[in-house]
């Protein structure tokens, strides 16, 4: 069985959010092993970070990011800058990963100033939700929900219409 992870910086706080991300993992189980991975943001201690301190985040996150992906895992760094997918087309390409021997999918979400170019060079595919901007908690919502779509997509349920 598939393992689906989203690797993310930064705990939900809102229940709201952890609600729908329980509810979508839950419905996961029938397709999936999911799990989301939730790793401390790194603090800055200045109100007006300088870009030192800002590359500094985005590196520290990034070198705990990659500590969690396993050396043969297919990898999908969400980025502002990746490429935009149907449902359809992420259903095809979690169906891929799977017959190309992938056993496990990481999906990764970055902390609030982004993903350090070390995981988007280790990512096999960078991936837009759109070309708005979401609050990271939403995008973890927005998220397990295509996933769980694509699964439903392949499998020709009727949650897809």
């Amino acid at each position: 069985m598939l393992k689906i992870n989203i690797i993310c910086i930064g705990k939900i706080k809102e229940k709201y959010f952890t609600d729908a991300v329980g509810e979508y993992a839950k419905r996961l189980t029938a397709f999936c092993k999911f799990s989301v991975v939730e790793l401390n943001e790194e603090r800055i201690r200045s109100n007006t970070p300088n870009e030192a301190q800002i590359a500094e985040v985005i590196e520290a996150e990034g070198r705990r990011i990659l500590q969690k992906i396993g050396a043969s895992d297919y990898v999908a760094a969400m980025c502002i800058e990746g490429k935009l997918l149907s449902s359809e087309e992420l259903s095809e390409t979690l169906d891929k990963a799977a017959l190309s021997g992938k056993s496990t999918v990481d999906f990764i979400i970055g902390g609030s100033y982004g993903l350090s170019d070390e995981v988007k060079r280790r990512a096999d595919l960078r991936l837009s939700m759109s070309k708005m901007t979401f609050p990271h908690q939403l995008a973890r919502v927005i998220l397990s929900e295509q996933i769980y779509r694509a699964f439903e997509i392949s499998t020709n349920g009727k949650y897809h219409k």
